[in-house]
């Protein structure tokens, strides 16, 4: 049996853009890219924390240490320049592959610096 887990999380990412006309996809700095594990072309989940929109995109590269995070396509609707994201990508593993595994985590303040990396969400408090 395979259990669809958390492979990488972007939290409170900032949209830099919003191109209608460009190919549909969200361009991520290549640098978070690397970090986070996520790989060009892989299919990725948006959650826009303004306005509650969450779509399906796929990733792709953009400029090395940017900071961009630009919503393309039919998705530029749904997310626009300064508006907070979420960006999340899963990976179906097997029942033990899952018992061990962590996802990667990266944080962001609101210039799309990385604040801190982890591999664990906190408890949430009462």
């Amino acid at each position: 049996m395979n259990i669809t887990m958390l492979k990488a999380k972007l939290h409170r990412a900032t949209v830099t853009r919003s191109e209608l006309g460009y190919e549909g996809s969200c361009a991520i700095d290549g640098t978070i890219l690397d970090l986070s594990g996520i790989r060009e072309y892989e299919q990725i989940q948006i959650y826009n924390i303004n306005n509650g929109a969450r779509f399906t995109t796929y990733a792709i590269r953009a400029e090395d240490d940017s900071g961009i995070f630009s919503v393309n396509g039919a998705a530029a609707r749904l997310a626009c320049p300064g508006d907070l994201i979420i960006v999340c990508a899963y990976a179906s593993l097997d029942s033990k592959e899952a018992e061990h595994h962590k996802p990667t985590l990266v944080y962001f303040n609101e210039k799309n610096e990385v604040l801190r990396t982890a591999s664990t969400i906190p408890i949430q408090p009462l």
